[in-house]
């Protein structure tokens, strides 16, 4: 069923209110960012249909079973530990939210939106368009501040990035994205409220809110971690942050010394060769490129500094095997691949679990897209349990009182969604 919508903004937000009754959805908003490779501006998977969840060990197993039983669209997130899957990995950290390695359904209704122009695929098509119309959109809800506590103290986080920059000194590793994570226990909050907020003062283009059995996923993503589209599979990494400035000259220097430092441009270029790698495991031989090297993007909250890579698939490679092929993203794990992941493994405080993974689509012609999960809560509702990591990559040149100041920046939209100032505490 195709409608046009005269006012698209009023409709989006009541549809989403009217998904986010449903135990389970996917909502994904591109936030009209320009982008040659977006199928949408906003897309809502409700209801499910068939489901799996699965942990590391056999999970892209599971989900390729699923896929073939469900050849039509399918919403889900991977989590970042399913790297222990696809290498010879393990983690022994934290995890206080206890989210499954990966989760996708086949949803009883799909929304697409783009432009004015809606699509409502499911039954009862015009039934859904009818209540969604009906709603009346609540008012926001004021939210009480929310002390959060940092599983490592500012020092603590300097004197890490140093020995990190130890093993970089001996050659263990280039690069590495160290995480850390914030937290409040105990807590109630108003995930579609938080969402709303956070998505106004910070929209970016692979904004997305997921809701399953009381669990929740608010977030803020400015990165695509991979997409097919036909043949074409491309990856957009994420490596380079500068903060945004009132007075546009100074914004406009700012993005200058972003394109012109060191540091930022030896992270990016070491995280696009290192994608260029993985791509290779599923490309046809000799299509591996780089469309754009050290592009900025500017949002809301940061300038970032954007490479796009791309590939031809092979024939005989699915869309599942292209994302098991190239995870977890280069962009949160470092360089060489495995050495980052098992050092951080030893560094880190906590899971990162959702965090670092990736949420998106596989739809029925078997192109997928799916995001990077970084600017993002997490929230367990049942152990009121709420959570949020934040990383920064860690080079040779890298200045660690600087790193802590860049997490800073990272997470300044989610901090003030919650209360907080724009400074962590530093306990």
């Amino acid at each position: 069923m195709i409608i046009q919508i005269n006012n698209i903004q009023v409709f989006k937000q009541k549809a989403l209110q009217w998904a986010a009754k449903f135990n389970t959805v996917c909502y994904l908003d591109s936030n009209n960012f320009t982008d040659p490779y977006g199928k949408f501006d906003t897309l809502i998977a409700i209801g499910i249909k068939a489901e799996v969840t699965a942990k590391a060990g056999d999970a892209f197993k599971q989900l390729a079973i699923f896929r073939k039983q469900n050849p039509g669209f399918i919403a889900g997130f991977f989590t970042y530990d399913l790297k222990n899957e696809v290498e010879s990995l393990s983690s022994s950290n934290t995890d206080q939210l206890n989210f499954p390695d990966l989760y996708f359904f086949a949803p009883e209704t799909v929304i697409g939106i783009k432009g004015n122009e809606v699509n409502i695929t499911g039954n009862d098509a015009e039934i859904v368009s009818y209540q969604i119309e009906l709603q009346e959109l609540s008012p926001a809800i004021p939210s009480t501040a929310i002390n959060l506590t940092p599983r490592i103290s500012k020092q603590e986080y300097i004197d890490t990035v140093n020995k990190i920059k130890g093993h970089i000194n001996r050659g263990d590793i280039y690069v590495t994205n160290f995480c850390q994570e914030f937290y409040a226990a105990d807590v109630q909050i108003d995930p579609l409220g938080i969402y709303q907020k956070l998505n106004s003062l910070s929209p970016t283009p692979f904004s997305s809110f997921f809701k399953w059995d009381g669990n929740y996923i608010i977030c803020a993503s400015p990165e695509r971690f991979l997409a097919k589209r036909g043949k074409k599979l491309i990856s957009q990494p994420i490596k380079g942050t500068a903060r945004r400035d009132a007075d546009e000259a100074t914004d406009q220097t700012l993005i200058q010394e972003l394109r012109n430092h060191p540091k930022e441009l030896q992270e990016n270029v070491m995280i696009v060769d290192l994608v260029r790698n993985d791509l290779t495991h599923s490309a046809k031989r000799g299509t591996v490129k780089t469309e754009e090297l050290f592009g900025i993007q500017s949002f809301k909250q940061v300038h970032q500094m954007v490479s796009t890579v791309v590939c031809e698939i092979r024939d005989d490679v699915t869309a599942v095997e292209a994302v098991r092929n190239t995870f977890p993203m280069g962009s949160m794990t470092g360089a060489p691949k495995i050495s980052a992941m098992q050092l951080m493994e030893q560094y880190e405080r906590s899971k990162r679990g959702v965090y670092s993974g990736a949420i998106g689509y596989f739809s029925g012609d078997d192109d997928f897209d799916f995001n990077v999960v970084i600017r993002t809560l997490l929230y367990n509702s049942s152990k009121k349990y709420l959570s949020f990591h934040v990383g920064s990559a860690i080079t040779y040149h890298a200045d660690a009182e600087r790193e802590y100041e860049e997490c800073l920046l990272k997470a300044k939209a989610i901090l003030e969604v919650l209360g907080q100032a724009t400074t962590y505490p530093q306990s």
